[in-house]
């Protein structure tokens, strides 16, 4: 089964090679690595998906990494999409193949690429709100997603309480009849959606904009 953990260490040489011995130790097989975060503090967040044998459980890896001076695991999961991380540079790739549709791919790759649950695009129609893209498991809309548009630029969004505990975060576009909408994507229960992930966000949605056909 796959595991993907988001760990705060120490950002120093050797750091890395600690925490894969440690978790190379509990049983785990590490498949992929990503730096999320380089902190001010001398602290890094990384996301790493393991392979874990069915006798061994998730908890042993927290055990191992907490077990490491400065290390911390802010969030652990199942991961579905299977064992690989997707690149923003392959998900650039995906979306750049047809510019006519450019944001239909967009929200395809998202899901992998930012590790979240499910990605959409809003714009207004006829006065309310309405989907124009969406991955699988988007939820549908309720009122509370109508101060959406008001987005100036890739920003963390009000919590939605019929979306128990999902992470939200929208980046604003236009399509190519000029028309605004927003990108919206949900991660439930977390981790939090950082101000690194932010700045990602935003540069793909302005890339899948600008390829677009006009």
């Amino acid at each position: 089964m796959a595991f993907l953990l988001r760990v705060e260490l120490p950002d120093v040489p050797g750091s890395l090679g600690v925490l894969a011995s440690a978790l190379g130790a509990a049983g785990a097989d590490i498949e992929a690595l990503e730096i999320v975060e380089h902190r001010p503090d001398g602290t890094a967040l990384d996301d790493v998906l393991c392979e874990l044998p069915p006798q061994i459980m998730p908890d042993a890896l927290v055990t191992a990494c907490h077990e490491l001076e400065g290390v911390r695991v802010h969030w652990i999961s199942r991961y579905n999409a299977g064992a690989s991380l997707s690149l923003d540079l392959e998900a650039i790739e995906r979306f750049t193949e047809d510019p006519d549709l450019a944001l239909a791919r967009l929200v395809e790759v998202l899901p992998d690429t930012f590790r979240v649950d499910w990605a959409m695009i809003v714009h207004h129609r006829e006065g309310r709100l309405e989907v124009r893209e969406e991955s699988l498991s988007a939820p549908e809309l309720v009122p509370a997603c109508e101060e959406w548009l008001g987005v100036a630029a890739a920003t963390l969004l009000p919590d939605v309480p019929a979306w128990d505990s999902t992470v939200l975060a929208g980046a604003p576009g236009k399509d190519r009849s000029g028309r605004p909408f927003v990108l919206v994507v949900g991660r439930h229960g977390g981790p939090a959606i950082l101000p690194s992930e932010l700045a990602r966000l935003n540069h793909m949605v302005s890339l899948a904009a600008s390829v677009q056909s006009v």
